[in-house]
């Protein structure tokens, strides 16, 4: 597996990533705003000249807010995700960012196991964050 930066022709993979996984994906054009930012910084996970999974940032001054993180249902639970995140730490401090951030729905366990392992912290509820379904958010933070 090869972990890099977002290129322009990974949006339409990571696109169908958001449909296959969320139920309020981003749209290509949203994503594509999101991609063109100088504050952004997104990568992607490759197996096969196939992208299986991406995640992205959002950054200010020393934060960095965590935006979004898929990985394709078939390739989950193989560590792409956590392989994702520790690049995404890495390369985010190496620009400075000493505070990370995200939300996460309360359910994904998983998910909410990974960040732990990561070093990421429970912060709070944000309560009815997601829709389709209606759902509290768990905020975590790592510094």
């Amino acid at each position: 597996m090869k972990i890099r930066e977002m290129q322009i022709d990974d949006l339409e993979e990571a696109v169908s990533i958001e449909e296959e996984l969320f139920s309020q994906p981003w749209t290509a054009e949203g994503f594509f705003s999101f991609w063109l930012r100088a504050d952004a910084l997104f990568f992607v996970a490759e197996e096969a000249g196939e992208v299986v999974g991406y995640c992205g940032v959002l950054m200010v001054l020393d934060q960095g807010d965590v935006i979004n993180v898929g990985v394709r249902k078939k390739w989950q639970r193989r560590g792409i995700g956590k392989s994702l995140m520790e690049v995404l730490i890495r390369e985010t401090a190496d620009q400075g960012v000493t505070t990370l951030y995200l939300e996460v729905r309360a359910s994904n366990q998983a998910a909410i196991g990974l960040y732990k392992e990561l070093g990421f912290g429970e912060m709070g509820i944000r309560k009815g964050y997601y829709q389709d379904p209606m759902e509290d958010a768990v905020t975590m933070c790592r510094s």
